[in-house]
């Protein structure tokens, strides 16, 4: 299976990637689009621009379409388009630009699975004001992802609780 994990900043994606990669190692696990970028030597401005989130959605629509049968994903596009709605910029961006690519990256997946933010939340952060951006990409998240308001079709699985609970909700999914 082709399964992208997807959530806001410190939701636990990458604590949950981990335990899956464990549990399936012969999955291969593609890193967030951030830290392939970074790889790469794109410099990322502080607080990310939008072509920082443009440069991100590009990479993880350039990694869905390689080949791989199994595969575990940290993001997916719609991370990015997530970030890019409710960033400052966001009337600069043509999404109906990007969408015949977003859809046919995201339909070579057969799972995404949603990291929400739960109350009350298991992660603190630093700041008041990435807590609050933190909220609103997690609520533009889930009409993307649960309301499907791009109308994608993907198969969606929402996990709350504790990495042990979460990881027993993926792998009862696709085993």
């Amino acid at each position: 299976m082709r399964i992208a994990v997807s959530g806001t900043h410190g939701s636990g994606k990458s604590t949950l990637i981990e335990e899956l990669s464990a549990l399936l190692p012969k999955y291969e696990t593609v890193d967030e689009p951030y830290h392939l970028l970074l790889e790469d030597g794109h410099e990322f401005s502080h607080p990310p621009s939008l072509e920082d989130f443009a440069a991100q959605l590009d990479r993880s629509i350039e990694e869905l379409s390689d080949d791989g049968a199994d595969v575990l994903f940290d993001r997916c596009p719609l991370d990015f388009v997530a970030y890019i709605s409710v960033h400052a910029d966001a009337d600069a961006f043509d999404l109906e630009e990007w969408l015949p690519r977003l859809r046919a990256a995201v339909e070579t997946l057969d799972l995404i699975v949603f990291v929400p933010v739960e109350a009350p939340d298991r992660i603190t952060l630093a700041s008041s004001d990435d807590d609050h951006s933190r909220a609103v990409v997690d609520e533009t998240l889930k009409e993307l992802l649960l309301e499907d308001s791009l109308d994608l079709g993907v198969e969606v699985l929402e996990v709350e609780g504790e990495v042990a609970r979460r990881v027993s909700t993926v792998m009862r999914r696709i085993r």
